[in-house]
């Protein structure tokens, strides 16, 4: 009979947070952050169909790093969770704490009780009537919540990025200045040698919570929009306040778009990275 090894319950816990803080770190970054107009999303990624931010209800946003099959699929729980509160009940009653505190129950307890913790990191943001009514809740792999204090960065070099941020960050930036903020926190690692890059607009997933916008709020800032706001031209804002007049994609039409079920939403390795399995 083969003996079995043993391993105490916190070597398997530390076991365990360092095989997700691996995953997560070996992912391309995420920002959110508040301004004047609302709440800011600015991903470096390269694919145009698996995104890391997403809508899940009127004035919730969603942001996550990490591996994309199992962060989507968190997503895709909170949604039906908020579509089902909204309708049973009032859809005031849907809230970005509450959300929060349901995507720790789930972490924590798949970190608790499975052989492999989730390799993600999320953020839940909720955009209120002022900048200091917004709502930035980080959760981690092991359901962990914090409340942030209207920014945040996840995923790579989070802390190097953080400083930027919290050097450079006002609560009452336009949405131009924002965007050159966040833009400027992720470049400002990753380069050769440690030196400073430049993140071309085909690299970044951009979007907002629009606190201006009646109802749903959440809105993408894609293509000529985008370029002009990291040209710096007021065209180019102007071009990004213009949007708000799309028809946005409910919550429930994103959770239903084809996706992938494998994988990690980066879809290129850093230098020296292992390929995620």
């Amino acid at each position: 009979m083969a003996m079995q090894f043993y391993a105490s319950p916190e070597q398997i816990m530390r076991d365990r947070s360092e095989l997700a803080r691996k995953g997560i770190a070996r992912g391309r970054s995420a920002v959110v952050l508040s301004y004047a107009g609302g709440v800011l999303f600015v991903a470096e990624n390269l694919s145009s169909t698996l995104h890391k931010v997403g809508e899940i209800y009127d004035r919730i946003g969603f942001a996550a790093v990490g591996r994309y099959n199992e962060f989507e699929n968190l997503r895709r729980a909170g949604v039906r969770m908020a579509d089902l509160n909204g309708l049973s009940y009032d859809r005031r009653d849907v809230t970005g704490l509450a959300l929060a505190n349901t995507f720790a129950q789930i972490l924590g307890t798949i970190f608790t009780e499975q052989s492999k913790p989730f390799e993600v990191e999320i953020c839940v943001a909720e955009v209120g009537a002022t900048s200091e009514d917004d709502s930035l809740y980080r959760l981690t792999y092991d359901g962990s919540v914090t409340d942030e204090p209207g920014r945040m960065a996840m995923g790579g070099q989070a802390d190097a990025i953080s400083g930027v941020l919290k050097s450079n960050h006002r609560p009452d930036m336009s949405l131009g200045e924002a965007v050159k903020v966040a833009v400027q926190a992720l470049g400002s690692v990753g380069g050769e040698g440690g030196a400073a890059r430049t993140i071309a607009a085909d690299q970044l997933e951009v979007a907002v919570l629009d606190r201006n916008r009646v109802g749903r709020t959440f809105r993408r800032i894609t293509g000529a929009a985008l370029t002009g706001l990291l040209d710096g031209g007021a065209e180019g804002e102007a071009a990004a306040e213009g949007d708000r007049a799309e028809t946005p994609t409910t919550p429930t039409e994103e959770a239903h778009k084809p996706t992938t079920s494998a994988g990690s939403a980066d879809l290129e390795d850093k230098p020296g990275d292992k390929p995620d399995a």
